[in-house]
């Protein structure tokens, strides 16, 4: 009769043995806690590489991108096809977009005493677009001595902090203010070298209007903020044209410009929610 092999013994995690080459010699039940803590670490470690690199969870909060993407829609981003090739007009993009973010007014400041919303994202100052704090300041240090500092926050609020002097900045004023970057989903429309203009509700890039299902909708081109693509705007080298397809309800680069290729996160792929919507994007 053959002789009946051995069963195998189960290796010891591996950072058991770590422990153990350093002398320590732990009993049977701290090593099974050993390796849950291993596997906990290993767990969290891949997570970590997955959520930087390959895939990200997120949503719309507004309807900006009706009707391809509801306000409630959450789904996952594909990281990786852009490693591989560039974006393209008529994909959908999530990039990374500077934001100031207002967290309150120095007490007995020109702030404060404007009343100057907390909590909210500043958008404009004199009516210019803004995106990081030093923006803020350098828009407001443009300005004439004597001229009015007009801040606008997301929640549609408009706040006159008084008359500019040589030193006025957001923090001179008593805005304590921080760059909050804030991931966006858009539509590209066009890319570095390329002109768009926005006309009769239509997309035009290099003079050619846009058509197909991903453009079929109509483009709002009024408004007293919109700064760019009115008029044939030149898209810089390395820079994108992004709009909502809901443009009505979109802040887009009709407001603040162009997006820079390395603020590009990726492309949605799988919607999660709702159950209804479940399906690849």
């Amino acid at each position: 009769m053959p002789k009946k092999r051995e069963k195998k013994a189960k290796k010891p995690a591996m950072i058991v043995r770590l422990v153990r080459r350093w002398g320590w010699r732990p009993g049977r039940a701290m090593q099974e806690v050993l390796s849950w803590i291993e596997t906990l670490v290993v767990a969290g470690a891949l997570a970590a590489v997955i959520m930087t690199f390959v895939t990200v969870r997120m949503h719309v909060p507004t309807g900006s991108m009706i009707p391809t993407i509801d306000p409630k829609d959450s789904f996952f981003v594909d990281r990786i096809t852009y490693y591989f090739r560039s974006p393209k007009p008529g994909d959908i993009v999530v990039f990374r977009q500077g934001e100031v973010a207002v967290r309150g007014a120095v007490e007995g400041s020109t702030a404060a005493a404007a009343h100057v919303s907390t909590g909210v994202k500043l958008v404009f100052a004199n009516g210019k677009a803004v995106r990081t704090v030093a923006e803020a300041n350098e828009i407001i240090a443009g300005l004439a001595d004597g001229a009015v500092v007009r801040l606008e926050t997301s929640n549609g609020a408009a706040f006159n902090l008084g008359a500019k002097t040589a030193s006025t900045s957001l923090a001179s004023l008593g805005v304590i203010a921080r760059d909050a970057p804030t991931r966006y989903v858009k539509r590209l429309i066009a890319v570095g070298g390329q002109t768009v203009q926005i006309r009769d509700g239509g997309i035009y890039v290099d003079g050619v209007k846009l058509t197909g299902p991903r453009f079929d909708r109509t483009y709002v081109s009024t408004g007293a903020r919109l700064q760019y693509g009115i008029e044939p705007t030149l898209v810089p080298e390395g820079k994108y044209f992004m709009l909502g397809d809901n443009s009505g309800d979109s802040f887009d680069s009709r407001y603040w410009g162009f997006v820079d290729k390395s603020a590009v996160i990726g492309v949605p792929y799988l919607r999660v929610w709702p159950i209804s919507r479940f399906g690849t994007m």
